[in-house]
C-alpha cells in the first residue's frame, strides 16, 4: 500500500506520520512480477532518467 501526504513548505510531519514512516523503514522489501528487483543497468537508467527529470523541473521553474 502506497500513501501519499502533501506537506505545506513550513508544514512539519505530525508524531504519527514519522512513526509510521519509521516502522515502514524496518520492513524488508518484498519484490514480485509487478516490482522486480532491478538490475545494475535498469539502476543506471532509473538514476539517469530521473536525472534528467530533476534538470528540465529546474529549467522550467527559472
Amino acid at each position: 500500500m502506497i500513501w501519499t501526504v502533501t506537506l505545506d513548505r513550513n508544514q512539519q510531519p505530525t508524531k504519527e506520520q514519522i512513526r509510521q514512516i519509521e516502522e515502514a523503514a524496518k520492513k524488508e522489501i518484498v519484490y514480485d512480477e509487478d516490482s522486480p528487483e532491478l538490475t545494475p543497468a535498469m539502476e543506471k537508467a532509473f538514476r539517469l532518467a530521473a536525472k534528467n527529470r530533476n534538470t528540465y523541473r529546474k529549467a522550467n521553474i527559472s
